[in-house]
């Protein structure tokens, strides 16, 4: 059975920044999630990213049995394709005082070099690990740049040097078939966001996918069986715990 990670998101956004991650981590416990994903963008302050601030998180959740990820919406190349070596080193140092497993950037403007040896210099004697994830917009969305990333890391002569966190439902908001992209990518797939999208345009919304949906199981068992999954999609805010209880149990299994 996979380790099943609750983003933070999942108790709704607005409760989030309202009430703090803390809060939110108990309830993934008592769900039986053995991870929980940590949102720098619902923080209520930037006070919520000092060193402090994530230490005492970090512990709190530790004491609960968890261990986390700590998710940043900064993108690891800027949109000229450059290296963005402060966002990546800022990234590494919250994770570090958060006591992350993980650390998750978005992709960015990745376009043919990939500055390995810089990336190298910069996880080197650092315990999270990095991952970048395929995102919903145009840029850091593509099925090319993510195959043209892991081809020039190997080039470079740093092959490995960071994992992918493969987004089921952003493949789909893109217009890509994640078994598609889940062929091509799965040796570099360490961690997965699990949800589907439903609706269209920009009225599309991330929900779970149903328990009998042939896509997502062949996503899934295209994909490292060992690698956590996490859950990405709303719980009914009438019945948080129990949707956290029953979405932990099923994605465990699935």
């Amino acid at each position: 059975m996979a380790d099943v990670v609750i983003v933070a998101s999942a108790f709704g956004m607005d409760a989030v920044r309202a009430g703090g991650h803390a809060k939110w981590t108990s309830v993934s416990a008592a769900a039986g999630a053995g991870g929980f994903e940590v949102r720098r963008e619902l923080f209520a302050s930037d006070a919520d990213a000092s060193v402090e601030a994530l230490r005492s998180l970090g512990n709190a959740m530790a004491k609960l049995g968890l261990w986390s990820v700590y998710s940043t919406p900064e993108c690891l190349y800027t949109p000229e394709g450059v290296l963005d070596v402060y966002a990546l080193r800022l990234a590494l140092i919250e994770a570090t005082a958060l006591g992350a497993r993980f650390v998750k950037l978005q992709l960015g403007g990745f376009a043919a070099h990939a500055n390995a040896a810089a990336i190298a210099a910069c996880v080197r004697g650092m315990s999270p690990r990095l991952v970048v994830e395929n995102g919903q917009l145009e840029q850091g969305g593509s099925l090319a740049q993510f195959v043209g990333l892991f081809d020039a890391l190997a080039r470079e002569g740093h092959a490995g040097v960071l994992g992918m966190t493969f987004d089921v439902g952003n493949w789909l908001w893109r217009g890509v078939a994640p078994l598609d992209a889940a062929q091509q990518l799965a040796a570099h797939v360490e961690y997965v966001h699990c949800k589907t999208m439903n609706g269209e345009g920009t009225r599309r919304l991330a929900s779970a996918p149903a328990a009998d949906d042939a896509q997502f199981a062949a996503v899934l068992a295209s994909l490292p069986p060992h690698v956590p999954r996490a859950i990405e999609f709303p719980f009914d805010a009438t019945r948080i715990e129990a949707d956290a209880a029953h979405y932990v149990a099923w994605l465990a299994a699935a």
